[in-house]
């Protein structure tokens, strides 16, 4: 392709078949763009076929579609060198990297014989350690790694295999043979982003896709869920779970998305309890018997109690309930020894002595530094070598990022050389090897108004040679079976340097491997369901899941309630008509009731002034008053927990809405703007996200038992807001006045019903026929509260708590009385609404005491397993 700039000299060009064989441009970005580097490789051939008339400027566009894409479905990946630990959304290159039938042969065969050999020494290691004994295996390298599980030897696994799933990576060298680089057998991750990377590169190129036979990816994710269904104790009922650490965990997204794609529960440990020997997951039912985890979790924090007793993201009892053969963890705890790059070295005789065979995949040259003979030999290799940690980070070992040795100075080599002579067993060095390079697109950077005029337009993007490592998955599929997955996450260099390590590399690209048979077609949909076969059980609600929906309703009317107060409280201040007296008194008593203003603050009676500026101040402050900012910032906070169950829609505008929040009080605050038409706009554009949010809550969202926790979040602070307005507006006496009056309707969203039912009324009685008997009113207390006893009715049927009995704390709305409601006693000019007042305290009542049974009975399951769903 004419756009085609060579690969490095001395590493293999993937686009082209072949190792350059010169030196390409110092500055590959400001390359000729018609450097003729020879032919392209079949595969690449015939996949630009399909795009021979597409120009520069369609790359450009599809590349940012595919980004436009990636940021939509809020895909994050691992960005270990981000000091703050955030999240970012993942970097997909456009191309693929194309592997030949005939390569992927190679790499299929060379990873299933060395995950058969792995599977043998873990074997050996948790049972009768003849590999020790004789010699064959360092003690120091098993026995002395973190990883290495004392409390796991002598257990069977259940199911008869330690290893379900693995993952390899692996580098072509300028020979065009694929290198094994490193083994990860303790939690892989990247089986998730694998999928969404096929889902959006295929997309983008549907007829190459198609045209060049790339193999399918779900037959061997069936592969796995069958089989851990098998080798679980129930057998093919078994009721799986994905063990996460959590939202706040780097590959949180692409465990949810495999969570999802495999119909799994996504579980974190604090979900899970150990009850007999048996473990159970809380749900909203009870507790739930679970008899299998795919754990994405270090083996380390798995149980509190055995092993690292500062974890909170395990289960304790977990070990035990592994060794009395009731769940089947995978990967069998304790396989993070295999990891050690140290290992690599010794794999080779252990392949002959174990297998009888010589390893079909090479890897790269190893040496442990803690055998003398070793350490002799790899020093005067430092130059040409990576140096790596023979250990990860723990109290007795130190770990330290993979070292380039040729990108160090003499100086620092000599204290290289010295640090690892002084600890050698802490020290691998690994042969250097240059990465083949695959072509990226780098889309044109946008034009200036001067150049664009001058040019009519940008300048065209460019196919760019950049440095990959090639990641592949292993999956088992029967008893001692296992298949690779076809295909695998390319890793991909930022730009020209070398790639050191995977952990440095933010970028991804999807990996099409050819086939020259028949493309599996093989779906994890069943299109030859009966009727009988679809009635499936409810969805399991675990009790974290609930709580954090449950919060996400709370936090979701608390955001449209301060919004409403907020933009009520600066439009009032600042309207034409001068504030009666009382309204003032009620604004200020509900913005510190809520806490849009912190205690203290002079109320808009005093210096009104002064209050709108702390008012506004707070919209977007973390700190002190819980203003709008702050419950926005709480309900991103509480979606994030469970966006396995929002769609992509939903939680996009949340995202959105609580970005643009703080990014406007930020420009006010750094500028000085205290301005409220400024605050006014701001606020307006939050109000139409939130709208977007509780539209997608109420029409996105299935009906279960989650959803309407949800609900009764919302009902519950609709409820006390409620009562504590109209509580308010009638101990200031705001309501007897005209302005109160129809400010009182504006905050609870009911001026347009209002007038047109009662034209030309400011009578008290069709106030409280609207807001608090009206049933087709939605922010009506006898609606809400009907809403609420529907919800609990629902919930108390399986509730191991029984909340049937809390429906008598919630006002019955049938029992209310219109004329009762507006009897007064004597009070003040305006007389003392008795009834009403006895009404509102119920309701604020019954709001704290529903979300405290809430709390107890669903989101804690403390006592035994009687009401626990399954055998």
């Amino acid at each position: 392709m004419a756009l085609a700039s060579v690969a490095a000299a001395g590493h293999f060009d993937e686009l082209r078949g072949a190792t350059a064989s010169r030196a390409g441009p110092a500055n590959a970005e400001a390359a000729d763009s018609n450097a003729d580097g020879g032919p392209l490789a079949p595969a690449w051939t015939r996949f630009f076929e399909h795009l021979a008339d597409k120009t520069a400027l369609d790359l450009n566009q599809r590349a940012a579609s595919l980004a436009r894409q990636v940021r939509d479905n809020g895909v994050t990946c691992n960005v270990y060198a981000d000091e703050d630990g955030l999240q970012r959304p993942c970097s997909l290159d456009l191309f693929p990297l194309i592997i030949e039938p005939a390569s992927w042969q190679q790499i299929e065969s060379g990873v299933l014989q060395r995950v058969r050999l792995l599977e043998r020494i873990m074997a050996d290691i948790y049972g009768p350690q003849q590999l020790l004994m004789k010699g064959w295996l360092p003690p120091a390298l098993v026995q002395g790694h973190p990883g290495y599980l004392r409390a796991m030897h002598g257990v069977k696994p259940v199911g008869g295999m330690h290893l379900h799933v693995a993952a390899f990576d692996l580098g072509r060298g300028p020979d065009g043979n694929w290198w094994l680089v490193g083994q990860h057998c303790q939690a892989p991750s990247g089986l998730g982003n694998l999928l969404e990377n096929r889902l959006a590169v295929a997309s983008q190129f549907p007829e190459a896709f198609q045209a060049l036979h790339v193999q399918g990816l779900a037959g061997t994710y069936r592969a796995l869920m069958d089989n851990l269904k098998t080798r679980c104790p129930t057998g093919a009922d078994a009721h799986l779970a994905l063990l996460t650490p959590g939202p706040y965990n780097e590959t949180y997204f692409e465990q949810a998305c495999l969570a999802r794609y495999l119909g799994l529960s996504l579980v974190e440990g604090s979900d899970l309890v150990v009850r007999d020997e048996r473990l159970y997951l809380k749900t909203l039912q009870g507790l739930v018997p679970v008899h299998g985890l795919l754990t994405r979790l270090d083996d380390e924090y798995l149980d509190p109690l055995e092993l690292r007793a500062d974890s909170a993201l395990g289960v304790p009892g977990l070990l035990q309930a592994i060794r009395a053969g009731h769940v089947l963890v995978a990967n069998a705890p304790g396989s993070a020894f295999l990891e050690s790059p140290a290992l690599l070295g010794f794999l080779p005789a252990l392949s002959r002595h174990l297998l009888g065979e010589e390893l079909q995949l090479a890897a790269l040259p190893s040496w442990w530094c803690g055998e003398r003979s070793a350490l002799e030999d790899a020093l005067p290799r430092l130059r040409n070598s990576v140096i790596k940690a023979t250990y990860p980070g723990s109290p007795v070992h130190n770990s330290f990022d993979a070292v380039l040795g040729r990108c160090l100075s003499a100086r620092e080599l000599d204290e290289w050389a010295g640090r690892i002579a002084r600890q050698s067993e802490e020290h691998t060095i690994q042969a250097y090897l240059p990465l083949s390079q695959m072509p990226t697109w780098q889309p044109a950077a946008p034009a200036t108004s001067a150049s664009a005029a001058g040019t009519g337009g940008g300048s065209a993007g460019q196919l760019l040679p950049r440095s990959a490592m090639l990641r592949v998955f292993m999956v088992s599929s029967g008893l001692h079976s296992w298949r690779v997955v076809p295909g695998g996450l390319a890793r991909v260099a930022g730009s020209t340097a070398e790639l050191a390590t995977m952990q440095r590399v933010g970028r991804s690209a999807d990996v099409w491997a050819l086939t020259c048979g028949e493309v599996d077609q093989t779906t994890l949909l069943q299109p030859d369901m009966t009727a009988a076969s679809v009635a499936q059980p409810k969805r399991l609600v675990t009790s974290r899941a609930a709580e954090n929906l449950y919060w996400l309703g709370r936090y979701t009317e608390r955001t449209e309630n301060a919004l409403r107060l907020a933009r009520l409280t600066l439009e009032c201040l600042n309207g034409e008509a001068q504030s009666p007296p009382a309204l003032l008194a009620w604004l200020g008593s509900m913005a510190l009731a809520n806490t849009l203003v912190l205690p203290g603050v002079p109320s808009p009676a005093q210096a009104r002034r002064d209050f709108e500026r702390s008012l506004i101040a707070s919209l977007g402050s973390n700190d002190g008053a819980t203003s709008v900012g702050y419950y926005l910032r709480a309900l991103k906070m509480a979606a994030s927990s469970v966006r396995e169950q929002l769609s992509p829609a939903h939680w996009r505008v949340i995202v959105r809405a609580e970005e643009e929040l703080f990014a406007g009080c930020a420009e006010h605050t750094s500028s000085g703007d205290y301005s409220s038409q400024a605050a006014l706009q701001l606020l307006k554009k939050t109000s139409d996200h939130m709208a977007a949010i509780t539209g997608a809550q109420t029409d996105r969202m299935t009906r279960d038992d989650g959803w309407r926790l949800l609900s009764m979040g919302r009902d519950i602070e609709r409820l006390g807001f409620l009562a504590g307005t109209l509580a308010r507006g009638f101990e200031t006496g705001s309501v007897h006045t005209q302005a109160g009056f129809e400010a009182m309707m504006a905050l609870l969203d009911c001026t347009t019903t209002f007038h047109a039912r009662y034209p030309q009324s400011r009578d008290i009685a069709a106030l409280l026929d609207l807001l608090v008997l009206d049933p087709d009113n939605p922010r009506s207390l006898a609606q809400v509260a009907r809403a609420l006893r529907g919800c609990l009715s629902q919930l108390a049927d399986g509730a191991p708590g029984q909340l049937g009995a809390l429906l008598l704390r919630v006002p019955d709305p049938r029992t209310w009385d219109l004329a009762h409601l507006c009897e007064t006693r004597p009070s003040g000019s305006n007389g003392y609404f008795f009834a009403l007042n006895d009404l509102l305290l119920q309701c604020s009542g019954a709001a704290v005491d529903v979300s405290n049974a809430i709390n107890s009975s669903y989101f804690t399951h403390s006592g035994e397993i009687n009401g626990s769903v399954g055998p």
